[in-house]
């Protein structure tokens, strides 16, 4: 998955402004923008010349480039027809209209008239409808930098969802209603395609699974992982039986270029194969990098991949357990990647249901301030469920129906912002997707991109 951003830069002045001043801050706001994960493509300077000469020629450069967003920076005053006659051209492009700021000498402030220029545009790119998002300078104050990279991040992200593919082993697993997907909106609105493939190819592409690659795999888990009840031949075989179904299914993930895979658990893999695939996702997260989901979770699948495009993040799944008066108690009765362990990887051999073994991740998980997030398709409209929160190391607690000795699953409290009441009227499956740190903002701006309602 690329994660450079690609930038189209165009600086906006008025033809009587002196065109040494609009050059200097053209050449002070490109700077400003050069972004370590960001390329940016100038397209020069832009006056209002009677014959559209310096519009059309960065017209002419932009063409040649392919970009996620159009960053528009106002040096000074400019009749806004001459803006429109550049925009125009990419209107379907996400944009960035940013005012930079007059400047001090001594006790004097002079101004280009900055914001004479995007007060007249804000409200004409309302009215065409452009998809985009303003910003200004002030004098004495921080650029609005980390903004304007968030909007861009948010842009890549939403061009880049529209070339992602899912693959899913079987469909609607416990035929279970919140994970299923709608095909045509998914492919029209968000640009995800979705392949599903059938347990069939996985079992026939285990006589292609090569022996070499199953050992070593299996000697990195014997290695990293630590196993809190003795490794008896039953686990042994657990082990190796983990490592080639997921071998089986990479073999997938790389003829297909799947960025996010999901595969039928409880009717699939528990019931068919009389195996757990818990360590199959820990073992498909680790090896190819790609966020995973149990029970057929397309939807899931889809917000990690927003989730990873915004945030850089491998999100994790979790479920809903308990409500409390503040908080809610999310965790995993399978697993979770070893990215968001804390400390080490912890597996416990045990039995579950009709299951006699399950290989359980019983690891801590990382803490922290985080942004749980969730993609819901109601009404015919996609819409996105966020709340935020401290998530805590949880109180002792186990899942009813599990053997001796019960595990303790995968977990975090989550202290949230909002009243649970609010939470619990809006929350829209029983999965949701956890990422850390404060993300309100980048998925705030994707949404306004997709014209997804953020709920």
């Amino acid at each position: 998955m690329d994660f450079t951003k690609k930038v189209g830069f165009v600086a906006l002045g008025e033809v009587n402004t002196p065109i040494e001043k609009l050059m200097e801050k053209h050449d002070m706001a490109l700077k400003a923008v050069q972004f370590d994960d960001c390329e940016v493509y100038d397209a020069g300077l832009v006056i209002d010349d009677p014959k559209y000469k310096t519009a059309d020629a960065a017209i002419k450069k932009l063409k040649k480039q392919e970009f996620d967003v159009l960053l528009l920076c106002v040096c000074g005053w400019i009749p806004t027809h001459a803006v429109i006659r550049v925009t125009d051209e990419f209107r379907h492009t996400p944009m960035i209209l940013w005012g930079l700021c007059g400047w001090k000498e001594g006790k004097l402030m002079l101004t280009t008239a900055e914001q004479a220029g995007t007060t007249a545009i804000r409200p004409t790119f309302q009215e065409m409808h452009y998809t985009f998002k303003y910003f200004y300078n002030v004098i004495g104050e921080e650029m609005p930098l980390d903004g304007i990279h968030k909007y861009i991040t948010a842009a890549h992200a939403a061009k880049a969802l529209r070339r992602m593919h899912i693959g899913t082993m079987g469909y609607r697993d416990m035929l279970l209603y919140g994970t299923q997907f709608e095909g045509f909106s998914m492919r029209r609105d968000l640009g995800v395609e979705v392949e599903t493939f059938e347990m069939l190819e996985m079992t026939q592409y285990l006589k292609k699974v090569k022996k070499a690659d199953v050992d070593a795999e299996v000697a990195y888990i014997k290695k990293n992982w630590k196993f809190d009840a003795p490794v008896d031949a039953d686990v042994e075989e657990s082990i190796v039986k983990a490592v080639k179904y997921a071998l089986a299914v990479g073999r997938k993930i790389e003829e297909r270029g799947w960025e996010a895979v999901t595969l039928n658990d409880v009717d699939g893999m528990k019931k068919l194969c009389g195996f757990p695939p818990a360590p199959v996702f820990m073992i498909l997260m680790r090896r190819y990098g790609i966020p995973t989901t149990p029970e057929n979770d397309v939807m899931g699948n889809v917000t990690q991949l927003i989730a990873k495009l915004l945030t850089g993040q491998i999100s994790h799944y979790m479920e809903y357990y308990e409500f409390g008066k503040d908080s809610v108690l999310i965790g995993d009765p399978d697993y979770v990647p070893e990215d968001v362990i804390d400390g080490d990887v912890h597996i416990l051999p045990a039995p579950f249901g009709l299951l006699s073994k399950s290989l359980v991740n019983v690891s801590k998980v990382k803490t922290g301030y985080v942004t749980n997030v969730r993609l819901i398709y109601t009404d015919g409209k996609y819409k996105i469920h966020m709340y935020q929160g401290e998530a805590k190391r949880p109180e002792n607690w186990n899942e009813y129906g599990w053997g001796d000795p019960a595990p303790h699953l995968c977990s975090l409290r989550v202290y949230l912002d909002t009243p649970v009441e609010d939470f619990a009227e809006k929350v829209g499956c029983q999965h949701v997707i956890v990422t850390y740190g404060d993300n309100k903002e980048l998925f705030e701006d994707f949404a306004q991109i997709l014209g997804i309602e953020i709920i």
